[in-house]
């Protein structure tokens, strides 16, 4: 976590409020870390981390799609800005799906 807010701060993004949400408190088996945040701006961030050896693929994003939803009726809160930050390969075509639909995908991190 505290790595994650060292990347943000070096974009120039400081959190106010910074919380883990475990995948299974979404009822989900998927091996992602999730964090919800709020900028000074107030702003809120859904955050996904993505690691893995295996390559990001389109399904991937549509199965993200599916752990947002249930992040925001769990949170109770429709998010402003989502990213995916992912250290493995990404496919184009998930990147394009994800970046269609108003995500940001941050590849650089870490």
């Amino acid at each position: 976590m505290k790595e994650l807010t060292q990347y943000y701060n070096k974009n120039g993004v400081l959190f106010k409020a910074f919380k883990e949400v475990s995948p299974k408190e979404l009822n989900s088996r998927k091996k992602i870390k999730i964090f919800v945040a709020t900028s000074i701006k107030g702003e809120y961030y859904a955050l996904f981390v993505y690691d893995s050896k295996s390559r990001f693929i389109r399904k991937n994003a549509e199965e993200l799609f599916i752990l947002e939803e249930k992040l925001s009726s769990y949170m109770q809160h429709n998010f402003k800005k989502k990213e995916l930050l992912i250290q493995t390969a990404l496919c184009s075509k998930a990147k394009k799906f994800l970046e269609d639909n108003k995500w940001r995908v941050r590849v650089d991190f870490m």
